[in-house]
């Protein structure tokens, strides 16, 4: 007897295992969120699905810089959203889909590059989206070993200048809005300028190039600091020290949102001058925490991403405000536009998990680009890895926003 139970107990055993295995089996069946090495042929065309590709980001989703970090993530997953809604796209016979895994790094580089290691390890990601010069240099350190494409959206040059081969920057150059900033504010208010920009890597280093061209141009610099936008929400004495020498101009940037209050206190402290707003603000976004143009009055900035006359804007416009319920600016806009872009450089590259080829092949990307999601000008990629664009700038005026010719 004891022989047959110790029979029976194996045959339970093995009934248990073998449910055991099915059951695990199942939970890793194809859909649009998970990834997965089994491969069918779908319907009618003949080709076959091969699961999802993970798309990393690491950016601030907390703290005072979060909304510029959703608003970006916002602008790769809605892109990612649309791509999937038409059945994904096909690589050398196969369907893919897109599934965007978001990381916060808090605006930390050391938390961006951590974060890039986890990508790799664990989702093993192409590429990795983030929205901040100081992340994308903390992953340029490893992200060729690692081999990982870079999608940094930042105006800092200094990332297409390390020679980092798996490096694509999103946004244009600061370096194109200094001089028409310095001489719409110059010739409007006067040569007297104060300096209260974010106490990024960034922040300095947009300062140091503008306080060049200032000072080239007769210009002088009454007061130089910054401020740390990730420790400090009130912000009267540094602007009250930064007015007691009467200046004619601002300069001021970091996020939108914080951005919008120093130039507010400046108003509420009396100054009537113009400012120059870093290009990482944007002004319609200031405007929702200032209430009016009116503050911003004198203010010359990018020229909201609302007001850009291209094929896809309308419809971008339209489904940005039913999927998130507010206008959307450059952050979502240039973000959405570039995983298009290396959607399609993946189609051209005929592979969706090797950089290398996939960054080789960008350029047939923007030709590529469907005229529905053309909502910016991107004629070319520059060989260090620069999207090329036409600057489009505007100021307030009288309430209003008004187009500023750059030469």
């Amino acid at each position: 007897m004891k022989i047959g139970n110790v029979f029976l107990l194996g045959i339970f055993l093995a009934i248990l295992f073998s449910l055991a295995a099915c059951g695990g089996a199942e939970e890793t069946t194809t859909d649009s969120n998970k990834n997965t090495n089994e491969e069918k042929v779908t319907e009618n065309t003949g080709t076959e699905e091969a699961g999802t590709v993970d798309i990393g980001f690491s950016g601030p989703l907390s703290g005072p810089a979060a909304f510029y970090g959703e608003r970006t993530l916002n602008g790769v997953q809605m892109a990612a959203d649309e791509i999937n809604e038409a059945g994904g796209f096909e690589v050398d016979g196969k369907i893919y889909k897109l599934n965007i895994v978001s990381l916060d790094d808090k605006y930390l580089p050391n938390e961006t590059g951590a974060n890039a290691k986890r990508l790799i390890q664990q989702n093993k990601t192409p590429i990795i989206f983030t929205p901040h010069s100081g992340g994308a240099l903390a992953m340029q350190v490893f992200n060729q070993q690692e081999k990982f494409l870079i999608a940094a959206y930042t105006s800092e040059p200094k990332v297409t200048e390390t020679s980092n081969k798996l490096s694509v920057r999103i946004a244009p150059g600061y370096d194109g809005y200094i001089k028409p900033f310095s001489d719409y504010t110059m010739d409007r208010f006067g040569k007297k300028i104060a300096f209260l920009p974010t106490a990024t890597q960034y922040g300095k280093d947009w300062s140091a190039s503008l306080k060049t061209y200032w000072e080239k141009q007769g210009g002088k610099v009454v007061y130089d600091s910054s401020i740390d936008f990730t420790k400090e929400t009130d912000f009267f004495t540094v602007v009250t020290n930064a007015l007691k020498d009467k200046p004619d101009v601002l300069f001021i940037g970091g996020a939108s949102e914080p951005t919008a209050k120093v130039a507010k206190q400046a108003r509420e402290l009396g100054f009537k001058g113009g400012f120059i707003i870093m290009d990482q603000a944007k002004l319609e976004e200031m405007q929702a925490v200032t209430g009016s143009y009116d503050v911003l009055e004198g203010a010359i900035g990018v020229m909201p991403l609302a007001k850009l006359d291209f094929p896809g804007i309308p419809n971008f416009l339209k489904n940005f405000e039913a999927k998130y319920k507010e206008t959307p600016s450059y952050e979502a806009g240039l973000n959405y536009i570039a995983l298009n872009v290396f959607v399609e450089a993946m189609k051209a590259a005929k592979s969706v998990d090797n950089p290398e080829k996939i960054r080789e092949h960008i350029q047939v990307g923007l030709d590529n680009l469907p005229a529905e999601v053309e909502i910016f000008d991107y004629p070319e990629i520059t060989a260090d890895g620069a999207f090329l664009a036409n600057l489009v700038v505007g100021a307030v005026e009288d309430g209003e926003i008004v187009s500023i010719k750059v030469d």
